[in-house]
């Protein structure tokens, strides 16, 4: 039998999903059913919703191929297709060594703003710029910055490290950059989600002129590893305990991944890292790994803002366009970042 997924166009999924997520709270729980617990924790309706909405469209995060898997997220961009009402330019960018980066300005932001460097997620595998343009979107309007969405090269076609050398690159080009790109060099920060949030962290360990913050969204911090959280909610929320496998597998090879470039909680010294925001959610199968980076953090003396969004699933920046808890969870998120950006010390170019 198709799946609705080759029956029904993105933009009519997309219709239907925003029309049930418009409807009355208690409607919606009708839908759902009884509240699901897990860990001490209670999902939240908009998260259990958009978890049946995703089952019922046969969609799942990786498929049985590099390709399937790749369109999945692509059609999925199409699906939550929503913008920021704030007009954002953009204009693309050509690094070095190949690397595609895209640069959103919102309307009316001064130059010599500060600058995110921004690694979309995907297993450093699937995503790529387009597939994580509304997250850029919200956080340029909502954080009053300037961002850099970096297209970094994916695995298998290219296998660790070429994601972190990659990500390293765009941070250092947008360091010595920064006037052009309209940016302070003395306010960049480095970000990401998932796997984006991993090479976020690396830069931020391994760059020679650390970045100023780190924004870090259920960053995947430990690829050698099985976590608790891993255990707990291994299937039935979005991402799943196969998924991390498929991924692992296609990115790096089992004997590489104690290395701080695929692990940075493994790194001996965290000193020096960047003051960071660091969220998790509640039904994550990264969580638990997420959080034990931020305690890390902690106890080398770096400033860390450590936040559960207990009652989430993983992925939900991708959501904010569908509102409630998603978008409060982003809203929280870009406040951080523009918190730290602006109020935090300047340092040196």
């Amino acid at each position: 039998m198709a799946q609705l997924t080759e029956i029904v166009s993105p933009a009519v999924a997309g219709a239907v999903l925003r029309g049930v997520f418009a409807l009355p709270a208690p409607v919606k729980r009708l839908i759902v059913g009884a509240p699901v617990r897990r860990d001490g924790q209670e999902l939240a309706l908009d998260a259990q919703l958009m978890l049946l909405m995703t089952r019922l469209e046969g969609r799942n995060l990786t498929a049985d191929t590099v390709e399937e898997s790749r369109d999945g997220l692509a059609r999925a961009r199409v699906v939550m297709g929503r913008v920021p009402a704030r007009p954002v330019k953009t204009r693309e960018v050509s690094i070095p060594e190949a690397v595609a980066a895209r640069l959103y300005t919102p309307k009316g932001l001064p130059e010599g703003s500060p600058l995110l460097v921004y690694y979309h997620g995907g297993g450093w595998v699937i995503g790529d710029v387009e597939s994580h343009d509304t997250v850029c979107r919200y956080l340029a309007v909502h954080a009053g910055v300037r961002v850099l969405s970096v297209g970094y090269r994916l695995a298998p076609e290219h296998p660790y490290p070429a994601a972190a050398d990659d990500a390293r690159t765009a941070y250092e080009y947008a360091v010595e950059h920064a006037s052009e790109l309209g940016a302070d060099p003395r306010a960049i920060a480095v970000g990401g989600d998932s796997a984006g949030g991993n090479l976020a962290a690396v830069v931020g360990l391994l760059a020679e002129r650390r970045p100023d913050f780190a924004l870090l969204l259920y960053p995947a911090t430990d690829m050698s590893r099985r976590s608790r959280s891993r255990e707990l909610f291994a299937d039935g929320f979005y991402l799943t305990d196969a998924d991390m496998t498929w991924f692992s597998d296609h990115y790096c090879p089992p004997e590489r991944r104690s290395e701080p470039m695929a692990s940075p909680l493994l790194a001996e010294d965290l000193s020096g890292f960047p003051p960071t925001y660091l969220v998790t959610a509640g039904f994550d199968p990264l969580r638990d790994e997420g959080e034990a980076f931020a305690k890390r953090l902690a106890d080398a003396g770096v400033p860390v803002a450590l936040r559960r969004q207990e009652d989430l699933i993983h992925a939900f920046a991708n959501m904010w366009s569908l509102g409630g808890r998603f978008q409060e969870a982003m809203s929280e998120a870009a406040g951080a970042l523009r918190t730290g950006l602006y109020a935090g010390p300047r340092s040196g170019s």
